[in-house]
């Protein structure tokens, strides 16, 4: 993974959330690197979220985020809606995110979150022209 620390560090995303979020969303992390291990990241502490992508455009070479909150953490997918039909899991009404509010660990480790971070993956791919 290569993470474009000039707006901070992942660790400066989650130090603010409570510890089992916080959890939720480094396992999320090591997901998205095991699925996508030369994935460029782009933490933004002041949002707080971190972006995943094929490069550090967050609207256009970026696939998802997280983004950790209260009591889940946020899988969101910029381009959601290019592919919802494909993943029922995916939740939002705006006009190109969806997201998944993952409340565990073992949400993490669902076929469920990995198809849609590779359907993700393959969208942004195409999309770019990779």
């Amino acid at each position: 993974m290569n993470s474009m620390t000039r707006l901070g560090t992942f660790d400066d995303v989650v130090k603010g959330a409570p510890k089992d979020v916080g959890k939720i969303c480094w396992a999320l992390r090591s997901l998205i690197s095991e699925l996508h291990p030369d994935c460029t990241e782009v933490p933004r502490p002041g949002e707080p979220s971190a972006a995943y992508g094929y490069g550090e455009k967050k609207m256009s070479e970026a696939y998802a985020y997280i983004m950790p909150q209260k009591e889940y953490a946020n899988l969101g997918f910029f381009h959601g809606t290019n592919f919802e039909s494909e993943c029922p899991s995916l939740e939002g009404t705006g006009k190109k995110l969806r997201h998944i509010k993952v409340h565990d660990l073992e949400m993490v480790k669902s076929t469920e979150i990995q198809k849609v971070i590779l359907v993700a993956m393959k969208e942004r791919k195409n999309a770019l022209d990779l």
